[in-house]
């Protein structure tokens, strides 16, 4: 049996007001939270095992998933009193853990959305006898990451921090979030204080001769660290290009969830969601973008890569593009909001009171 920790802690700041009453890993993707595409892509790659190392907002968590029985795994919750960071939160859960020391550990982080083959993960791992083993994937500019070289046989030689100047750039290559580790290796992190796996854990374990291995698997990789990128992930699971075996129907251009009500002449497309008892009004169009539970979109409403909180409205003929409109929040009749506009959760925007746009 492989087992897994699932890092689920973060604030998710930068999804703010997604996250004022949610936490990351909990915002619907594609129908259900996040997480849920993470565990069953982990059960089906032959994972039974998970420790979920929560904290901000971790009482959330365990009345939604229970004991994992619905996923076919045995779920575990340890919470962080204080923030440990990635190798610390590692470490902290390490009790609950049932591998041996020689015995591999699946970890993921809780924001990355991949098509990730986690058994060629393994085996890789196996076969090159690593102490760790490391998702790399290839990005086309590396500038916003730290880059992981490796050698002609796979194995990491260093890790970089953001590259500044072209010529700091000596690879493609980026950590992925997702690793194997030897279960001996979780053990020697230091305790109950913070640790980065990727500033700390990982660079002190190359400097001290360990066996370092990198799989580059490049099939899709995304960062959901953003508004308009969680956005892109959920359209993409619900048209099928990112892969879960937990997407609540078939792959196609839109996805609406049961007793949500959609107008006859309502056009949904790019993989746009509507949740479970939202509305949306005659001539709307909405476009690659996710409408959660109880929200209403108004006639003749355009809504293009935008997400529209629990419960929020949208007024009729209203344009938004690139937008999140917070839980409960209004925006009133013809107004036009873009480019990364956010309304914060509760929020009331009057009838006609904005117009903005790029050009603007």
């Amino acid at each position: 049996m492989t087992e897994a920790i699932l890092l689920v802690g973060g604030k998710g700041t930068r999804l703010r007001p997604l996250t004022v009453h949610t936490p990351k890993p909990m915002v619907p993707a594609a129908g259900v939270p996040f997480l849920t595409h993470q565990l069953a892509r982990a059960r089906a790659a032959g994972v039974e095992h998970v420790v979920l190392a929560t904290s901000y907002l971790a009482e959330v968590f365990e009345p939604y998933f229970g004991d994992g029985s619905s996923l076919g795994l045995c779920l575990e919750y340890v919470t962080e009193e204080e923030p440990l960071g990635t190798g610390g939160a590692i470490r902290n859960v390490a009790s609950r853990l049932r591998s041996g020391p020689d015995e591999p550990v699946l970890i993921f982080n809780g924001d990355i959305l991949t098509g990730l083959d986690i058994r060629a993960l393994v085996r890789t791992h196996a076969s090159s006898g690593a102490d760790v083993s490391l998702h790399l994937t290839r990005v086309e500019d590396p500038r916003a990451f730290g880059l992981v070289p490796t050698d002609a046989d796979g194995r990491v030689t260093a890790f970089l921090e953001k590259p500044q100047t072209p010529e700091e750039i000596v690879t493609d290559q980026i950590n992925a979030g997702a690793y194997v580790f030897r279960r001996s290796v979780i053990d020697s992190i230091p305790a109950d204080r913070p640790v980065s796996v990727e500033r700390e854990t990982f660079p002190d374990l190359l400097a001290a001769g360990a066996h370092l291995q990198g799989m580059v698997d490049s099939t899709y990789w995304l960062d959901l660290g953003t508004p308009a990128a969680f956005v892109r992930g959920s359209a993409d699971l619900v048209l099928g290009r990112a892969p879960s075996p937990a997407v609540p129907g078939r792959c196609g251009d839109r996805l609406v969830l049961e007793t949500a009500s959609v107008a006859p002449d309502a056009k949904l497309t790019g993989g746009t969601v509507i949740g479970a008892g939202a509305t949306v009004g005659e001539g709307a169009r909405i476009a690659g973008s996710t409408v959660l539970d109880g929200a209403v979109v108004e006639a003749g409403a355009q809504i293009t890569d935008s997400l529209i909180g629990e419960g929020a409205r949208v007024g009729a003929r209203t344009v938004l593009s690139g937008v999140v409109v917070g839980d409960g929040a209004v925006v009133g009749a013809d107004n036009e909001l873009r480019d990364g506009v956010r309304v914060w959760c509760g929020a009331v925007l009057p009838d006609a009171a904005v117009r903005f746009s790029s050009d603007a």
